[in-house]
């Protein structure tokens, strides 16, 4: 009976999984009790109400803001679409696109105009009511001709937004989109009031109210009244606290004085899951890291440098050393194994320092001296993986330099603007959602600066292309342009660790788009008692 208990616990705590669990109930020959504990955990997992849940985030700057436009990171994103604001459209769990704002969508034939009908008698928290000229304003805002949008290069596509009475909305694209509802699901594409330039109140339609916002230390909302989204939005409170260091954060949630935290220690992970009143959410999605080279500056414009440079890291010893095996080997290729049209066809790039030397000297050189920007803001390891990458890379001539740079403002002055840094990247649940804010040509998040005229126009044309077969070899060579001459060394796609308290309730699935449950889970989560 005490196993039958320890798993009984285990099992309420979703610590283990439902299939897990009958296995080893029916071992221990107690199948009689299997239906009434399913039925208990069944119950727990209903929503409760109340409490105060404490976040303690990594991935935050006191260069964050809430203009839509220019979320990075994590914090303000947790704070923004987690708590604050909606969109149009939602990324559920099983990752599929479901209505939000928009109540339901329908389009052309060939995918062409997308007429996206709102609910009606949704409230902002200034009391607003929601209509369609709120979403033209919002969508606008990232189509300005001014604009800094990091959306810049995913919203070319839209020709015209217009109203059709007071709660339709009509856009029309350049060319068809296929998934263009999944486009409506980006979390900077948040409805925000028509007229908005103040974003810093944090004004929107989510399920908490914005009370105290200090970028990079701390933000604390409360419960909207108002939520029109029934069963979400369960916490009194929620207070997100920036803490960068994960020892601070490990700290933190040990001591109880936060509920939650992402981006656990590798090393250290599994141990702190076993600790009285913690358990660990790991999810693997579409997360990967990125070590960027601008491709417009020299000498990585040359792409036999950039071969060079792709052929002189182990990236199996990467993931084993540096990401602890919580991931798996990337190609070169920001597109993972969960999306529809993954290329796993395309041979897996090895560590070869002869075949780097091999196209150092198709460039003219014998030795090739670069320096390397790192943080661990980037990612956890990031200047442990520089260091072990400059071993490496040494055996074929090439000599790193490692630059240490410290993790705040990293986002704002020194990715993107130094010549080869780290990244770290969310991914996307479509081909063209990663594509266009990535790697097409003039995007904001272009971090490669990256320009390919084939690329370009076999973007365009898989997105419009309805026939499967045909868009997936299109998606497919997309994929190899980018492994053999685009301007990231992607050495591996990471599973999100998260830790918690066992006082918190994750809900029967958590999203693997992006960490923290999609960045949902203060509207997603709830305390069980």
């Amino acid at each position: 009976m005490d196993k039958l208990e320890r798993l009984k616990t285990l099992f309420l705590e979703a610590k283990i999984g439902r299939r897990e669990f009958i296995a080893r109930v029916s071992a221990l020959g107690a199948v009689a009790m299997i239906p009434s504990i399913l039925t208990t955990r069944q119950a727990n997992a209903a929503p409760k109400r109340g409490g105060r849940l404490r976040i303690g985030i990594g991935g935050a700057s006191t260069a964050d803001t809430l203009d839509i436009a220019l979320l990075y990171d994590c914090m303000a994103p947790v704070l923004s679409i987690g708590q604050l604001r909606n969109c149009l459209v939602e990324i559920n769990p099983d990752g599929q696109a479901i209505p939000e704002l928009a109540e339901s969508w329908e389009s052309t034939p060939d995918a062409a105009v997308w007429t996206f009908k709102l609910r009606q008698g949704v409230e902002f928290h200034n009391s607003k009511t929601l209509d369609a000229e709120d979403v033209i304003y919002t969508i606008n805002h990232h189509r300005k001709p001014e604009t800094k949008s990091v959306l810049s290069g995913l919203v070319k596509q839209i020709k015209d937004v217009k109203a059709d009475g007071k709660y339709v909305v009509v856009i029309t694209l350049e060319s068809g989109n296929a998934d263009f509802p999944y486009v409506m699901c980006d979390h900077h594409i948040q409805i925000v009031p028509n007229g908005t330039t103040d974003f810093e109140k944090g004004i929107g339609t989510g399920g908490y109210i914005l009370k105290e916002w200090e970028p990079g230390v701390r933000a604390f909302t409360v419960r909207n009244p108002n939520y029109w989204k029934a069963g979400h939005a369960n916490f009194d409170e929620v207070e997100t606290l920036a803490i960068n260091d994960v020892n601070a954060r490990t700290s933190a949630l040990r001591t109880e004085k936060i509920d939650v935290m992402n981006r656990c220690e590798r090393k250290t992970h599994e141990k702190l899951g076993k600790m009285p009143g913690i358990q660990n959410v790991n999810i693997k999605g579409y997360k990967h890291v990125t070590i960027p080279m601008r491709t417009d500056t020299a000498p990585f414009d040359n792409n036999n440098i950039r071969m060079a440079i792709k052929h002189a890291i182990d990236r199996e010893v990467m993931l084993k050393q540096i990401f602890r095996g919580y991931g798996e080997l990337g190609n070169d290729n920001p597109i993972s194994k969960l999306n529809r049209y993954h290329a796993g066809e395309l041979p897996q790039r090895e560590y070869d320092p002869d075949k780097s030397r091999f196209y150092l000297k198709k460039a003219g050189l014998d030795k090739l001296s670069v320096k390397l920007h790192a943080a661990d803001v980037a990612f956890e390891g990031g200047v442990d993986l520089a260091i072990l990458y400059q071993l490496q890379a040494a055996k074929a001539g090439i000599n790193i330099e490692v630059v240490r740079q410290p993790n705040d403002g990293y986002w704002s002055s020194i990715w993107k603007k130094e010549a080869w840094v780290l990244a770290s990247w969310s991914g996307r649940i479509t081909e063209d959602w990663m594509f266009s804010v990535a790697y097409s040509e003039g995007a904001t998040w272009n971090e490669t600066f990256w320009s390919h005229d084939r690329f370009n126009i076999l973007l365009k044309e898989a997105r419009a292309e309805l026939d499967e077969a045909k868009r997936r070899e299109m998606y497919v060579e997309m994929q190899q342009l980018l492994r053999d001459e685009g301007g990231a060394v992607i050495p591996a796609f990471l599973s999100h660790l998260h830790a918690a308290s066992t006082k918190l309730q994750t809900p029967p699935k958590v999203a693997a788009d992006r960490e923290l449950d999609g960045y949902r889970l203060p509207e997603r989560w709830w305390f069980k008692s």
